[in-house]
């Protein structure tokens, strides 16, 4: 079963090991095409940072719409699959798994006509969201709370190459860089005995083509593709193999079409005069230390790409294709934070590894504290939270209690200090029956906050504009 984890950490240093060890052939016969070895090095590290985030997205792709047996399969693509629990340490598909709004999961295939995404009616307090995410991981739109409200209606979802009016009954066009579209709804849960309600909701949302909603004949249908396996073992060896198959559903585009025409020049995606597998021994050895090296600037730019705030990285990573503007490196960076993660204005991610002093969040050695002060909770107009990650891989804590977050609809049930505040308890063990209903347990290891604000508010005080905003989120703090 395929991990972002393995893929993350593994698929630049482990690259072509195989194919290397056995490819002793040259390049193909029309050597004028041929890059050097500086250029097939250059190619490859401008192509990893570019195509991470395409191979995620094609691996995500995979596991939840194309294979059964992945261990993710959630619903074959056009069908929505509600999920009835919120993440939990088995979820592994995803790195940063968001265990606030169980989630519901549809991957669109819009070959063949545009599809009708509907919505019911949700009540004011309780927030949603329908996130669209096209094969270039572009945020293309939304249906929710904050985007169209909390009334009922439908609303169009349309490919690249579709041409034609909005129908009646039709609120709204989306309209995709790609014929492969990620749905991803988020439906709040209030706490564990709202899920009831939760599936009361989830069952009013509905997929259908166009001909079925206006109940007309339907097109003839897609061409059945046969996709390429990701598997591991498979990343591993081969990425820019892997890159080669997503990019068949990633039309190209002006801004992209430089790097495609490098890319080209190595043997992937179209337009090339050679196989990839072609490439001789030297070169695959020199694409490899390119590799390695896009993958350090992609993990140098998340590093660094940001002023931290009270040991807090605060930042806008994520967006629409205007957004990144062919920000390729931006683009990486936002990928290996968090995949599908929203817009600023849908949610904030303060992100942290470190505490106010900027030494290592380590469970294993130390306690910690987070405390707002009276009056300083995350402004939003949803809600907020504050979840627990293990440092390494990203995913969530396996733990005795089974608290993976402390978010706002857990503080009736919390203790206020004798000031007002709120103090949050971070440590692997119990800090007390009297101080547990405020403890996020920690792993027995590195540790990876993330906080989420939930259609923050936009007056002041604000987290927005992201690193410049009224309110900060208050620092991590050793207590041992």
């Amino acid at each position: 079963m395929l991990t972002k984890r393995d893929l993350l950490r593994s698929a630049a240093m482990a690259a072509f090991a195989a194919t290397t060890a056995k490819s002793t052939q040259v390049f193909a016969q029309n050597k004028a095409e041929s890059p050097s070895l500086l250029e097939a090095k250059d190619i490859a590290e401008e192509g990893f940072i570019y195509g991470l985030p395409l191979v995620m997205n094609y691996a995500v792709m995979q596991e939840f719409a194309v294979d059964r047996n992945s261990g993710q399969f959630k619903a074959p693509f056009n069908e929505i699959n509600n999920m009835h629990q919120v993440a939990t340490p088995a979820d592994t598909a995803i790195i940063t798994p968001n265990s606030d709004t169980p989630y519901s999961i549809l991957w669109l295939d819009l070959r063949a006509e545009p599809m009708v995404i509907s919505v019911p009616a949700v009540e004011k307090d309780r927030y949603y969201s329908v996130q669209f995410i096209d094969g270039n991981t572009y945020n293309f739109g939304y249906i929710g709370s904050r985007a169209t409200g909390t009334e009922p209606g439908s609303y169009l979802v349309v490919g690249p190459d579709w041409k034609g009016e909005k129908p009646n009954g039709i609120k709204q066009v989306f309209s995709s860089t790609t014929p492969f579209v990620f749905a991803n709804f988020r439906t709040q849960l209030i706490n564990a005995e709202d899920m009831p309600n939760v599936e009361k909701v989830q069952a009013g949302y509905k997929a259908q083509p166009l001909s079925a909603f206006l109940k007309q004949p339907a097109p003839p249908a897609a061409p059945t593709i046969e996709f390429v396996p990701a598997t591991t073992a498979g990343i591993k060896k081969n990425f820019f193999l892997y890159l080669d198959v997503a990019l068949q559903y990633v039309p190209e585009t002006s801004r992209d079409e430089a790097i495609r025409a490098k890319l080209a020049r190595i043997g992937i995606g179209s337009g090339k005069t050679f196989e990839f597998k072609d490439l001789s021994l030297e070169h695959k050895a020199e694409m490899l230390a390119g590799m390695k090296q896009g993958d350090d600037k992609i993990n140098k730019w998340l590093a660094s790409g940001n002023e931290p705030i009270n040991g807090w990285n605060v930042s806008s990573l994520l967006g629409d294709e205007a957004f990144f503007n062919g920000d390729w490196l931006m683009r990486a960076g936002a990928a290996k934070a968090g995949l599908y993660g929203n817009d600023a204005a849908e949610a904030m991610y303060p992100f942290t590894r470190t505490d106010a002093t900027g030494e290592p969040l380590d469970g294993s050695k130390h306690k910690y504290t987070i405390t707002f002060p009276p009056g300083q909770l995350p402004p939003v107009h949803s809600f907020w939270s504050v979840t627990m990650y293990d440092g390494k891989s990203q995913f969530l804590v396996k733990n005795p209690i089974n608290r993976y977050l402390i978010n706002s609809p857990m503080l009736p049930g919390m203790k206020k200090d004798a000031d007002g505040s709120l103090t949050l308890y971070i440590q692997k063990d119990s800090p007390g029956a009297d101080k547990e209903a405020n403890w996020l347990p920690a792993p027995d290891g590195t540790i990876y906050l993330v906080m989420r604000l939930y259609w923050p508010k936009t007056e002041a005080p604000s987290i927005l504009p992201a690193g410049k905003g009224t309110w900060q989120p208050p620092g991590v703090k050793r207590v041992s």
